[in-house]
């Protein structure tokens, strides 16, 4: 019997999955890592944390069926986008990752728009500056730990520092490099223009792949640290969007993945480039080559859920211990003796600021409409829906791109309950349906590996031979008025609200 591998970076932790040739899991392993936040809109890791979990969570999946090494014919790297890894000419770290929703740099997003040019800079890279890209985020480190950056030897993201320390290799893949900024998005190379003009040197940036094409070898010293075989491909992978899509089957048009993760995702397939001139959503390459994909981004999905239970659900993490179950589902039964609406309280998951349809990284989370009859469970579900209207901005921007929906597929932890399954197919007005495989990014880049090692002949076809249907949640026409309702007002809130979170922000930055 012959295994892909499939390793996903996350932000809370590491997943490393095990699959035979028709897409079963074998075996799976977590291993988790903290997130700093050393100051309001910050967020940062080690990546030695990275490469611990890594290294343990291999060992532990090949341990667990005490398969031989040889027979894992090929790699997979799924991971967190946007992170900037700095690396000096010794390969090693020059201070924490600044990850995916750091939201600091807001100054520096001026300053490339203002080099580059705004229209410019959206024709090269198909997206405006942002906060959550890596351009910005190295923009920073050069205006305010100038030490630092002419350190800089190698500028990495998340999955592809695993891969350097896997195989030795500088290398990325366009799906993942597309969120960097440093990217000719149609083109799909390393734009020489927009790297230039930054004051960096392309050298600076990995080899550039598509996702299925192999980008090295595990080497002795990660075979010795991982329980690898020396010399086992390692394909390009996928950032962990590209990567859940692909695990999805979101690799042809009109099927579109909404993903609960830490942000939130709608990920729709597209054979062309099409840009939202707006900037509202992002347009990337796709890990399936020559194709590209359309992301709305909200930065605190399951975020804003974890943040809830850490702090206000003790009572409930306790009880899922001795139970041996995970609190999130002690949460959803609470959330689910609870009327759609919430009773009238609305919150915005703007904890991280927001990407789509903001691009306001001063947004604040809110709870509007709280009074004293709401209780616990009302604020949980709230946080749910609100979710689920933040997801739905997406999915309207998307379809006013004039792309096709005929199907959505719900992922990530989210997608795993059955309660916020509910709430999307009636907010969206849509049936929602789930795939057999809940490890979406894991599964994706380990079917890349097959394909770049030759288990398949393509992307479709291991798609087609994996992926199957699991669930299918009906929405309920009446159910899909009410919320409309209260979306309705969601919306209006952002920007009856823009100038407050601007001004709050201020005052916070001068204190």
């Amino acid at each position: 019997m012959s295994y892909l591998l499939g390793v996903d970076i996350g932000t809370s932790g590491t997943k490393t999955v095990l699959y035979d040739e028709l897409g079963n899991t074998v075996a799976s392993s977590l291993e988790e890592y903290p997130l700093y936040q050393p100051y309001i809109g910050w967020a940062e890791q080690e990546p030695e944390d990275w490469w611990r979990a890594t290294c343990l969570s291999i060992k532990h999946v090949i341990s667990k069926r005490g398969i031989d090494a040889s027979s894992i014919k090929g790699i997979g790297l799924s991971g967190q986008m946007h992170g900037a890894v700095l690396l000096d000419k010794d390969g090693k770290v020059l201070r924490k990752a600044i990850i995916w929703c750091d939201q600091r740099s807001f100054a520096e997003c001026e300053q490339i728009t203002s080099i580059i040019g705004k229209e410019r800079l959206v024709e090269i890279t198909a997206n405006p500056a942002l906060t959550g890209f890596t351009a910005s985020k190295v923009m920073w480190v050069k205006n305010n730990e100038p030490e630092i950056f002419e350190k800089i030897y190698k500028i990495l993201l998340p999955k592809d520092y695993i891969r350097y320390k896997l195989t030795g290799e500088f290398a990325t893949e366009v799906s993942d490099a597309s969120g960097m900024q440093f990217m000719d998005i149609p083109g799909r190379k390393w734009s020489d223009e927009v790297i230039s003009k930054l004051g960096l040197d392309k050298s600076m940036l990995g080899e550039l792949y598509e996702s299925q094409e192999v980008s090295g070898k595990v080497n002795k010293y990660a075979a010795s640290l991982t329980g690898l075989k020396e010399g086992t491909p390692v394909v390009g992978g996928a950032g962990d969007q590209a990567a859940g899509a692909v695990g999805n089957g979101i690799v042809r048009p009109g099927v579109v993945s909404s993903t609960i993760g830490t942000s939130g995702v709608v990920f729709a397939f597209s054979e062309k480039v099409t840009i939202d001139p707006k900037g509202r959503v992002h347009t990337f390459c796709h890990a399936v080559p020559n194709t590209w994909h359309i992301m709305g981004v909200t930065q605190g999905a399951g975020l804003s859920l974890k943040w809830f239970r850490d702090n206000f659900c003790i009572e409930e993490k306790r009880t899922a211990e001795l139970m041996k179950i995970d609190p999130y589902i002690i949460m959803d039964k609470e959330a689910e003796k609870v009327a759609p609406g919430c009773n009238g309280l609305i919150y915005l998951p703007y904890l991280m600021g927001e990407r789509t349809p903001h691009l306001d990284p001063n947004a604040k989370g809110v709870f509007f409409g709280l009074t004293a009859k709401h209780e616990k469970q009302d604020i949980l579900r709230s946080i749910m829906e609100g979710v689920v209207y933040s997801l739905r901005d997406c999915l309207e921007i998307i379809e006013e791109m004039g792309v096709n929906v005929s199907e959505v597929r719900a992922s990530g932890g989210g997608g795993k309950s059955e309660l916020w399954r509910k709430m999307q197919a009636d907010i969206f007005g849509t049936d929602i349906t789930t795939v057999k495989s809940s490890e979406g990014p894991a599964l994706g880049v380990a079917l890349l590996a097959g394909v770049g090692t030759g288990v398949y002949n393509n992307i479709n076809e291991a798609c087609e031979a994996v992926i199957k249907e699991n669930t299918r949640q009906a929405s309920d026409p009446e159910l899909y008025v009410k919320y409309t309702k209260f979306y309705d007002i969601y919306k209006r809130l952002y920007n009856s609200l823009k100038k407050e979170f601007a001004d709050l922000s201020a005052m916070l930055q001068s204190l």
